[in-house]
């Protein structure tokens, strides 16, 4: 069977940190990605990806402005997955609650130039890139320190 999924998600940029959420992927390997999830029923997208950020992280965010808009496929549970998600920019406005400990595994604030060793979706490395370009960073200008946890 074919299935569609739409889902929102978010990257909080501080300075040149951004925040990442360490989850299990569908094999079961830790990996670190940024958060993101499906949309509610009556959620417009940016609702959407602002909740999901808060809930997976405990931050709340504005948005920036939204970012690009990923496709991509896989196979789950013997079902063909359609997935396309909208990424958006966002601000951090502080730190409300925790994060999602029954989902997320660990919250970490990177430099971007780690956050490009650490995320291995495609789709990650192309918004760290993204930023990496916009932001005019070259590698050996961003140190490799990381931010501990609010």
């Amino acid at each position: 069977m074919i299935v569609s999924e739409f889902s929102c998600g978010g990257v909080i940029l501080d300075g040149r940190k951004v925040l990442l959420v360490q989850v299990k992927n569908m094999k079961g390997k830790k990996i670190w990605t940024f958060p993101k999830g499906h949309i509610e029923p009556g959620e417009t997208p940016r609702q959407a990806a602002l909740r999901e950020v808060l809930e997976e992280t405990g931050y709340k965010a504005v948005i920036v402005r939204p970012m690009i808009r990923v496709k991509y496929a896989f196979t789950f549970q013997g079902n063909y997955v359609k997935k396309m998600v909208q990424w958006y920019l966002m601000k951090k406005l502080g730190r409300i609650g925790k994060h999602d400990a029954s989902e997320i595994l660990a919250i970490r604030w990177v430099s971007l130039i780690k956050a490009r060793e650490l995320v291995q979706y495609p789709s990650d490395i192309r918004l760290v890139d993204m930023l990496l370009a916009s932001l005019h960073i070259e590698p050996a200008e961003e140190p490799e320190t990381e931010m501990p946890e609010e």
